[in-house]
């Protein structure tokens, strides 16, 4: 997911929820919950090959040094923060994060993991959904003791909250290795449904948990990664398996979040389409300014 697809989220998500951030209110606590494209550097602090603590990552960053971002500078996190008016969210292991600093809120993200908790295992010790859900109530515990109980549920229930999930239970589960262990127990179709019912299971907690403004991204174009494209592609073009499995993940993604909506009454679930965010981009530059147009024909 590059930079404009990532700039192209956060205008969604503060343009969907502009009425959370009006001018003379408190700003919201942002709490972000996912993989490595929003991982915001918890995985320096654990033993795992799954990194991004060196070179090339950060060569855009302000310090020109690699931050934990699977990014050669900011991340999605970043420009929500940015476009709210906030600092950027501190990774939830990171021991900055104390006192007043909570109250921006955290990044629990982690590189590797995916819905399952069988994903990214090849990568050891990062921190699985289920354990970025308890960092959550952790999270909160030490924020009652600052602020007392309604003003912590206050926090929660007013933050915006982004998760993004679902490549890795392809990338580095499903597809991992010819045969794999999900390969052999489900077909493609029934993998995506099993994933999107386990995809149900962490919304209803986070909901559980207080989130009531939340932006789901949807997976990007797997098959294009260039890792993919090398190992699995034909002839240098996007590996359509891939492709393939996204195109069956995302709308189903999206039924369930309307059906989740509707289990709770309220519109707390919002959907972003990366991959038709991605598509526009590549598909008609120009509606994006002469920036872009250059880019995208290396000039």
């Amino acid at each position: 997911m590059d930079s404009k697809t990532g700039l192209a989220l956060a205008f969604v998500f503060v343009s969907a929820l502009s009425g959370v951030c009006a001018q003379g209110q408190t700003r919201r606590a942002l709490f972000v919950f996912g993989d490595s494209l929003v991982d915001q550097g918890n995985n320096n602090y654990l033993a795992t090959t799954a990194r991004a603590d060196s070179y090339p990552y950060g060569i855009d960053y302000p310090t020109h040094r690699a931050t934990g971002r699977f990014s050669n500078g900011h991340n999605i996190p970043d420009i929500i923060s940015e476009q709210i008016g906030s600092e950027s969210t501190l990774p939830y292991l990171s021991p900055q994060l104390r006192g007043s600093r909570l109250l921006i809120g955290a990044n629990f993200a982690s590189a590797g993991i995916g819905i399952l908790n069988d994903t990214g295992i090849q990568f050891l010790n990062i921190i699985r959904i289920s354990r970025q859900l308890q960092y959550f109530e952790q999270y909160q515990q030490r924020v009652r003791q600052l602020i007392g109980e309604a003003s912590t549920k206050r926090l929660v229930n007013q933050a915006l909250v982004l998760v993004t999930l679902g490549g890795n239970d392809f990338v580095n589960n499903y597809y991992l290795v010819p045969y794999s262990a999900r390969s052999r127990q489900f077909q493609l179709p029934q993998y995506v449904r099993y994933l999107i019912s386990e995809y149900k299971k962490i919304l209803e907690r986070l909901y559980r948990l207080g989130a009531r403004r939340v932006l789901v991204t949807g997976t990007g174009p797997l098959g294009c990664v260039p890792a993919e494209r090398a190992q699995r592609g034909r002839n240098g073009g996007c590996a359509q398996d891939l492709q393939y499995a996204a195109s069956l993940f995302n709308p189903q993604l999206l039924e369930m979040i309307k059906e989740v909506n509707s289990e709770v009454g309220s519109d707390v679930f919002l959907a972003a389409n990366a991959q038709q965010m991605h598509d526009d981009f590549v598909n008609s530059p120009q509606q994006y300014g002469k920036f872009a147009l250059n880019k995208s024909l290396n000039l």
